[in-house]
């Protein structure tokens, strides 16, 4: 192993996995403390959802978002902050009328959606590049839309990192890049076990790496049970690891984990145990040609 392995932490999340796990964060102040102990576990970067701290619903308050970011900041945290900027994605057609969205629907504006990245400039915000069917409803990002939020991403001084889910998103996203939306070198995640996207097997990493730009930097996750054997791939072939209970709510088959910083002591364990080094959140700077 001759790099350094940058490791994030997926802390939260949309989906309703509070009823399954106690210990997923859900205020302003667990998430931010979730994100904490993850810097001591040995995280680099945390991708930060905000929560309504009543209900556990998924939540595009910009009041929550900038109440996490300030407490980690205000805590001396040196970690890299990425914030998402999926939700506002969602689009379910209407029984009757397919054409009006029917209840559940999030779709947005592409201001709506980056408005707390233009507010709190993180040093990464996620920018999903995929039009896919995501249990009953369709998740939307139109080119149009991707490229008005990437040039309001550009225009913060965010680096976007490329959330990609299949092929044919890596190959857009790539697009991206060569016309400029994306400033070089690009962050790419391969986000492997979603339904109805690539499947989490060794192959699936190996192809959509195949479709990478040349010197892009790409990090990968597996959702569930392909969370731990996904962060072990990625390490051999050379990319980085994600990790969290966003994707993934065991630490073992059966075994609920304590928190983010479990998930993330055990991906230390497995990056050292192929023989790699884990990157600090300075050394992810520079890796990733942040400034």
């Amino acid at each position: 192993m001759t790099h350094k392995t940058i490791i994030t932490c997926a802390l939260t999340g949309s989906a309703p996995t509070t009823q399954k796990n106690p210990a997923v964060p859900v205020s302003p102040e667990q998430i931010a403390e979730s994100a904490l102990a993850v810097e001591r576990a040995g995280g680099a970067i945390v991708h930060v959802h905000v929560r309504d701290p009543e209900t556990g619903a998924p939540s595009m308050d910009p009041a929550l978002y900038r109440e996490v970011v300030a407490r980690i900041r205000d805590a001396g945290s040196n970690l890299i902050l990425n914030l998402t900027t999926g939700p506002g994605g969602r689009f379910i057609p209407g029984d009757d009328i397919p054409t009006e969205p029917a209840d559940g629907t999030t779709l947005t504006t592409p201001a709506t959606r980056v408005a707390h990245v233009e507010e709190l400039k993180p040093e990464i915000c996620s920018l999903d590049v995929a039009t896919m069917n995501m249990g009953n409803a369709v998740f939307m990002n139109t080119p149009p839309h991707l490229a008005a939020m990437a040039e309001r991403i550009k225009a913060a001084g965010v680096k976007p990192e490329l959330e990609v889910f299949d092929s044919g998103h890596a190959r857009l996203a790539s697009r991206m890049v060569e016309d400029g939306l994306i400033e070089a070198p690009p962050l790419f995640q391969l986000c492997l076990g979603i339904s109805w996207g690539a499947p989490a097997t060794p192959e699936s990493m190996m192809f959509m790496k195949s479709l990478l730009p040349e010197g892009a930097n790409w990090s990968a996750f597996g959702i569930s049970s392909g969370q731990f054997p996904m962060a072990a791939t990625a390490t051999v072939l050379g990319g980085n690891v994600r990790v969290g209970m966003e994707d993934n709510i065991y630490i073992a088959r059966g075994k609920l984990t304590s928190g983010n910083d479990e998930l993330v002591d055990r991906a230390v364990t497995i990056v050292q145990s192929v023989g790699g080094d884990v990157a600090t959140p300075d050394e992810a700077r520079t890796i990733l040609g942040l400034h």
